[in-house]
C-alpha cells in the first residue's frame, strides 16, 4: 500500500514537470503567432514563463533527488568495500538534510518578509508560484532522510541533520518571529525591545561559536565532495557557513537564487535540454553518421571525422557532454573499432569529443554565462564559432593523423550513395540552420527559439521518422528532467554564494593584488588557464560559472581584455577541464561507458587532452579567433544603434534596438529620448512594458509617453561589480500609414551614483519609408 501510494506521488511529480515544460513551449509558440500575425500576445506571458521555470526548477530537483541523479564527484565510488559505501551515504545525507533544512526555513522568511502577497503575476496571486521554493526544499530534505540507508537507524542519523539546520537558521527563525510580533503588536514596542535584548545575549555565544567551527566544517565540505556530495549541497553549505560568519542575512542566499532563476534567459535551458534529450533518444546519431561516412569517408581518417562531428553537434544540443558518452558511446566506438581503429584510439577519441560542442549555439554554458557575465549571448554565441571549429578541426587532425599512420582503408565516394542518407537526415540537418537563422536574425529572442526548437524536433521525430512513440515521450522527457533540475538548483545556489564573494569585495581584492603583482597581460593569462584547468577538473561547469566567473571578468577589464573573448578563454578551459586527470567528468563516464580503468583511460586520451590544449591556447592568446566578427567595446556612456529598420509596410510592427554601455559605474543611470512622428508610427504598447524591453544588468524603471511623439526611457545599472555592462533596449512601433519618417534617438542624460553627469551622447538618427 506505502509502495502504491509511492509510485503515485511519483507519478504526480513527474506529470507535473511534463505539464509545466509543455506550458512554456505553448506560451512562447503562442507568443510567436501574435506578434507576427496579429501584433499582439498573451498578457503577462513572459511573467507565467518566467515563474514556471521558478515550478520546473524545484519540482526538477524534487525528482532529481528521487533518482538520485544530483550532479557530484564521488571519486573513490567504485573501489570503496559496501560497508565503508554505507557510512559515507549516511554522512552525506546529513549533511544534505542540514543544508536543505536551512533552505526550508530561511525560503520561508524571504516569501513573507521579501513578497507583497496581495501582488500576482498576470491573473494569479505570486504566492501561487513562491511556495515551491520552501515545498520543495523540504521535499528534498526527506528524499535524503529516505535515502540514507535501509536500516532506521541510518535514517534516524540522517535526520539528526534536521536539528543542526535548526541551530543554523536561528537567526532566520528569531527575526520572522520578530516580524510577525511587529505585525501582530505594532505599537508594542516595549516587547520588541526585550526581543532584542535576548537576540543579542544569544550572540554573544553564538557568533564566537559559529567563527570556532567555521574552517573545520570548510574542510568537512570539501573532503565531502570528492566522497559524493552534490554540487549543490556544498556550494550551498559554504554559502550558509560564509553568511553566518560575516552575519549577512540567509534570506539573501534565496533572494539571489530567485532573482537568477526569473531572468529572461533561463527558460531557454530546459528548453534545449528537453530538444537534446529527444534527439539522442531518436536516431539521429546513426543518421548523420551514415551521412557523414558516405560524405567524408574517402577522406583519410573519414571515419573519425564524422565521429567528431556528430560528437559535437549532439554535445552542442544536448548541453551536456555526459550525455554524448553515454548515449552515442557504444554505437560510435564499434563503428570505429569495426574499420580497423585502435581501441586505445577510439575510446580515446570519444572521451575528447564528449564536450567539443560547448561553444556552438544553443549549447547551455554559453547561456549561463552570457547570464553570470550579464553580457550579449549572441556576441558569445559569435564570438566562440570559430574557437569552436578550430578545437573540432583539432581533433579532426588527430583522427586523420591515426588513420594515415595506420594505413586505414579508405570509404570510396559515391555520389548516388550520399544522396539517400541526405535526404533522410535533412530535416536534422535543418535544425541548426533554424537555430541560426530565427535566434540571429532576431525573429526570436533566445527562449523562443529554444521552443521552436522542442516543437520541431519533436514533429520530425515523432510523426516524421517515428523513432519516438507517444507513449514514449512521458518517459523520454522524464529523462531529461534530473539533467534540468540538477543544472537549475546549482546555478541558483551558486548564485547565492556568488552574491557573498561580490558583498566581500572578493573580486576587488583580487584585482588590487593582480595588479601589483602581475603587471603583463601575457602572465595574467598564462595563470588563468591554470586555475581553469584545474577548476574544470574538480568543479562541473555550470558551478564554475557562477562562482568563479564573478572573480575573473574584473581582472579581464583591468588587462584589457575583451569581454566575450575572457568568456570564451573561460569556457573553453573549462571544457578542457572534463578531461583534465585526475577527476574531469568525461574520464569517470568514459569509464563507465567503456569499461575501461580510470588509469588505462587516463592515458588513451592523454594525447587528445594535449591536442586540444594546444587549440586552448592558441583561442587564449590569439584574441581575432574570438574578436574579429564582434564589434568594438565602446566607451562609457556611448549609445548606439543596434537595428535599424528601413522600409516597412503600414501596419506592421517593427523595432529599434539601442546599446547603452554603463562602464565601469556601480550605479549608474540613463535615459533615453526618442523623438518620432506620431500619425506615422507609434509606440506599441501592447508588448511588453509600453515596449520597452531591457536586457543585461540593468532595468528600465520609468518610461514616459509625454505626447507630441516623444518618448522617454529612463534606466539604471544595478551591477554589483564593475563589468562594463550593454544595456539593450528594445523599443517596439507600429506602423500607421503610408509616407516617409524619422526617428531621432538622444542619450541626454547620463549620471554616476553622486548625481553628476559623465556624458551627453547622440544615439542616432535614422529614417523610414512605410509602403
Amino acid at each position: 500500500m506505502i509502495e502504491s501510494k509511492e509510485n503515485l506521488f511519483h507519478s504526480i511529480e513527474n506529470w507535473i514537470s511534463i505539464i509545466i515544460l509543455g506550458l512554456i513551449v505553448l506560451l512562447l509558440i503562442i507568443e510567436i503567432i501574435g506578434r507576427t500575425f496579429f501584433l499582439t500576445g498573451i498578457p503577462n506571458s513572459s511573467d507565467y514563463i518566467k515563474h514556471l521555470v521558478l515550478w520546473i526548477t524545484f519540482i526538477s530537483a524534487m525528482i532529481t533527488s528521487r533518482e538520485k541523479k544530483h550532479l557530484s564527484l564521488n571519486l573513490p565510488g567504485k573501489v570503496m568495500k559496501d560497508s565503508l559505501k554505507k557510512k559515507i551515504t549516511i554522512a552525506i545525507s546529513f549533511i544534505a538534510v542540514t543544508i536543505c533544512t536551512v533552505f526550508t526555513i530561511t525560503s520561508v522568511r524571504f516569501i513573507i518578509v521579501g513578497f507583497d502577497l496581495s501582488k500576482t503575476v498576470g491573473i494569479l496571486p505570486i504566492l501561487a508560484f513562491l511556495f515551491i521554493i520552501p515545498l520543495g526544499f523540504l521535499f528534498i530534505t526527506f528524499r535524503f532522510i529516505s535515502g540514507a540507508g535501509k536500516t532506521l537507524q541510518a535514517k534516524l542519523i540522517s535526520a539528526a541533520g534536521i536539528l543542526l539546520g535548526i541551530f543554523f537558521s536561528i537567526h532566520s527563525i528569531f527575526f520572522f518571529i520578530q516580524d510577525i510580533s511587529i505585525l501582530i503588536t505594532p505599537d508594542d514596542f516595549t516587547l520588541f525591545e526585550y526581543y532584542e535584548g535576548i537576540i543579542e545575549n544569544f550572540n554573544q555565544f553564538y557568533m564566537p561559536f559559529i567563527s570556532i567551527i567555521f574552517w573545520p566544517c570548510i574542510i568537512l565540505l570539501i573532503v565531502s565532495a570528492f566522497l559524493g556530495t552534490p554540487i549543490f549541497i556544498i556550494l550551498g553549505g559554504m554559502a550558509v557557513l560564509c553568511f553566518l560568519r560575516a552575519e549577512l542575512p540567509l534570506g539573501d542566499i534565496q533572494q539571489e537564487a530567485y532573482g537568477v532563476l526569473i531572468r529572461n534567459e533561463i527558460p531557454a535551458i530546459p528548453l534545449f535540454t528537453l530538444t537534446g534529450f529527444l534527439l539522442s533518444e531518436s536516431k539521429a546519431g546513426e543518421r548523420f553518421v551514415r551521412l557523414f561516412r558516405n560524405l567524408l569517408g574517402w577522406l583519410p581518417g573519414g571515419l573519425a571525422i564524422v565521429v567528431v562531428i556528430v560528437c559535437a553537434i549532439f554535445t552542442t544540443l544536448t548541453g551536456a557532454s555526459g550525455v554524448t558518452i553515454l548515449a552515442l558511446g557504444g554505437f560510435l566506438s564499434t563503428a570505429l573499432i569495426k574499420r580497423n581503429y585502435k581501441k586505445d584510439f577510439s575510446y580515446g577519441l570519444l572521451t575528447g569529443s564528449g564536450s567539443i560542442g560547448l561553444l556552438f549555439p544553443p549549447a547551455l554554458p554559453v547561456i549561463l554565462y552570457g547570464v553570470a557575465a550579464t553580457i550579449s549571448i549572441r556576441d558569445l554565441y559569435v564570438g566562440g564559432f570559430l574557437p569552436g571549429i578550430l578545437l573540432v578541426i583539432t581533433l579532426c587532425i588527430m583522427g586523420i593523423v591515426h588513420a594515415v599512420t595506420n594505413k586505414i582503408e579508405r570509404i570510396p565516394f559515391k555520389g548516388k550513395e550520399v544522396l539517400k542518407p541526405l535526404l533522410a537526415s535533412l530535416p536534422e540537418l535543418l535544425l541548426p540552420a533554424l537555430i541560426f537563422i530565427s535566434f540571429f536574425s532576431g525573429f526570436t529572442t533566445l527562449v523562443e527559439t529554444g521552443a521552436i526548437t522542442v516543437v520541431y524536433v519533436f514533429i520530425i521525430e515523432v510523426f516524421v521518422y517515428k523513432d519516438i512513440k507517444i507513449k514514449d515521450l512521458p518517459k523520454i522527457i522524464i529523462k531529461g528532467v534530473p539533467i534540468i533540475g540538477g543544472i537549475l538548483i546549482i546555478m541558483g545556489i551558486a548564485r547565492g554564494f556568488a552574491y557573498y564573494i561580490i558583498d566581500q569585495q572578493i573580486p576587488d581584492q583580487l584585482t588590487a593584488w593582480c595588479t601589483t603583482y602581475i603587471q603583463s597581460p601575457w602572465i595574467f593569462l598564462i595563470l588563468l588557464n591554470i586555475g581553469l584547468l584545474i577548476t574544470g577538473c574538480f568543479l562541473d561547469i555550470f558551478s564554475a560559472i557562477f562562482v568563479v566567473a564573478p572573480l575573473i571578468i574584473p581582472l579581464g577589464v583591468v588587462y584589457e581584455i575583451h569581454p566575450v573573448h575572457l568568456g570564451i578563454i573561460f569556457l573553453a578551459n573549462l571544457q578542457l577541464g572534463y578531461l583534465t586527470p585526475p577527476v574531469g567528468l568525461n574520464l569517470f563516464l568514459a569509464s563507465y561507458r567503456f569499461n575501461q580503468p580510470l588509469t588505462k583511460l587516463y592515458k588513451q586520451v592523454l594525447p587528445f587532452f594535449l591536442a586540444s590544449l594546444v587549440a586552448v591556447l592558441l583561442i587564449t592568446y590569439v584574441a581575432p579567433f574570438t574578436t574579429m566578427f564582434l564589434e568594438p567595446v565602446r566607451n562609457p556612456g556611448e549609445a548606439w544603434l543596434k537595428k535599424e529598420q528601413k522600409a516597412v509596410r503600414a501596419g506592421d510592427s517593427f523595432f529599434t534596438e539601442i546599446h547603452v554601455d554603463t562602464g565601469d559605474q556601480k550605479l549608474a543611470h540613463y535615459e533615453i529620448r526618442f523623438e518620432y512622428d506620431p500619425e506615422i508610427i507609434q509606440v506599441n504598447t501592447t508588448m511588453g512594458n509600453n515596449g520597452i524591453d531591457p536586457a543585461g544588468n540593468g532595468f528600465v524603471s520609468v518610461v514616459e509617453i509625454p505626447g507630441n511623439g516623444v518618448l522617454v526611457a529612463k534606466g539604471e545599472d544595478t551591477g554589483k561589480y564593475p563589468s562594463r555592462d550593454l544595456h539593450l533596449i528594445t523599443i517596439h512601433w507600429t506602423a500607421q500609414k503610408k509616407g516617409k519618417t524619422k526617428i531621432n534617438i538622444d542619450v541626454f542624460a547620463f549620471l554616476d551614483e553622486f548625481g553628476d553627469e559623465i556624458g551627453n551622447y547622440r544615439g542616432g538618427l535614422f529614417k523610414i519609408g512605410i509602403k
